[in-house]
């Protein structure tokens, strides 16, 4: 009897054994019906030697591909006046929630910063404004000014939160003595004032960095074939590579900068403008990669552009991200496949929405052309707080692919669409988007267990283990 007993509780411990060392999993869902909205589930769920529910993704930690810098979205001046508009309690509060990673934070872990005015500021601007006829070649007369009232102030505050948010930032013009035109809108920039336009990009890298932001990325142009926004400029390809390659990348080098130069940062429609001035070996030399939209073009177009050009980064820098007011569900799908997957899956380092917050009116925005629709991530007015679609599509990713995670390889079964990265703590994330018609049993299979899953029709999940 005594035996028995022995044997049988030798049994449990070793049953309990291999309970405690079996691989565990948590997840945090969105339902499209919005009775969950980026919250983490009850339980957790177990890796084990069972019978696959198919289909299976199944993810491989051995095959690697780019490393992430982080997931976020644009800080343009009306995003930071609304912030500034709030209680200083409630600005703190909400701003812990959306760059913090404790408990519910999300964890955003890139911003992108427009250098002078964009289309969401009340009025346009650049740092070296002059009557029509003068001009300032050694930048003389440059000032961040604008920016010390709205954008700086919030920057610092991001910062306290998290100091080593990386930073990028992109211009909507140049200032218009620089121009073809002396307007706002389109208008090309002018040969003999290459020079003085690189050394605007390095006061503004400089000064920023006296205010304690330091600028990781700059991007040469915003939409450079969109002349039509307020601000913008038009500038092709061929002026582009001769911009960094004479001037650019030179006054970088001079400067001892080391803030890297991404080219483009346009839509997807158009991968031979980057390919065309990596082409050109005088400018490649000075380029660290090239930067994408997707309000045209498909997103593989990254990876045409990865292929043509593999020692060049990628990254997507901007989509504007809406959902209407009165919507009784939440299309998370849309952006997570889109965006979140798709840019990923194409090589990106970054995932970038735009922008971080905006009223319940979309304000502001420039007149002759600034964007009346942008919705932000949150919605403020005063400090009452709306969380959108794109706050929940980014969270999905921020949350838990932190910087210097790498995407690793996963298969993709039909209706499945999904993106796998190992965190540099060690830990595995799956992001998963059921665009079937219903709700979908399925396999997440690694290192030859599998954890059995259900994911809702138009639901999404994060699986971290």
């Amino acid at each position: 009897m005594r035996l028995n007993l022995n044997i049988f509780l030798s049994g449990m411990l070793l049953i309990s054994a291999l309970h405690v060392n079996a691989q565990q999993a948590s997840y945090w869902l969105t339902k499209s019906d919005r009775s969950v909205l980026f919250a983490k589930q009850q339980g957790s769920l177990v890796f084990n030697k069972q019978e696959s529910v198919k289909p299976t993704i199944i993810v491989n930690d051995k095959e690697t591909f780019q490393s992430i810098d982080g997931f976020g979205f644009a800080l343009t001046g009306g995003s930071a006046q609304h912030l500034l508009k709030m209680s200083a309690k409630a600005r703190t509060a909400l701003l812990k929630e959306l760059f913090a990673t404790n408990e519910n934070d999300i964890g955003i872990s890139y911003i992108r910063l427009t250098i002078g005015a964009s289309d969401l500021n009340e009025k346009v601007f650049s740092y070296n404004d002059l009557p029509e006829g003068e001009t300032d070649l050694e930048q003389d007369k440059f000032e961040l000014g604008p920016d010390r009232v709205d954008v700086i102030p919030i920057m610092k505050e991001i910062l306290a939160i998290n100091p080593n948010i990386k930073i990028m930032s992109s211009p909507w013009s140049p200032p218009l003595w620089m121009k073809t035109t002396y307007d706002a809108r389109g208008g090309m920039l002018k040969p003999e004032f290459y020079e003085a336009y690189a050394k605007y990009f390095v006061r503004y890298i400089k000064d920023m960095k006296t205010e304690g932001i330091p600028i990781d990325a700059v991007t040469i142009q915003n939409e450079p074939l969109h002349p039509g926004n307020n601000p913008s400029l038009l500038m092709v390809a061929p002026d582009q590579a001769i911009f960094i390659k004479n001037n650019l990348g030179p006054a970088f080098k001079k400067a001892g900068l080391a803030t890297k130069i991404i080219i483009y940062d346009h839509n997807a429609d158009r991968p031979d403008y980057p390919i065309t001035v990596l082409n050109d070996p005088e400018a490649r030399k000075y380029i660290d990669g090239s930067a994408f939209h997707l309000y045209g073009g498909k997103i593989e177009a990254l990876t045409d552009v990865h292929e043509a050009h593999p020692d060049k980064n990628i990254y997507f820098t901007e989509q504007m991200v809406i959902e209407g007011a009165e919507d009784d569900k939440i299309n998370i799908i849309s952006p997570v496949k889109r965006l979140i997957i798709g840019a990923s899956r194409n090589w990106s380092k970054t995932v970038l929405e735009w922008n971080l917050t905006s009223n319940s009116e979309n304000k502001p925005f420039t007149d002759r052309g600034g964007c009346s629709m942008c919705q932000g991530a949150v919605t403020i007015d005063g400090d009452h707080v709306k969380r959108n679609v794109a706050y929940y599509s980014v969270a999905h990713a921020a949350k838990f692919v932190r910087p210097a995670s790498v995407r690793i390889a996963s298969n993709e079964p039909k209706d499945l669409s999904n993106v796998a990265f190992k965190t540099p703590d060690g830990k595995n994330v799956l992001i998963v988007a059921n665009s079937a018609a219903d709700s979908q049993a399925f396999s997440i299979s690694f290192n030859g267990k599998l954890l059995n899953c259900t994911i809702g029709k138009g639901d999404v999940a994060t699986y971290i283990w």
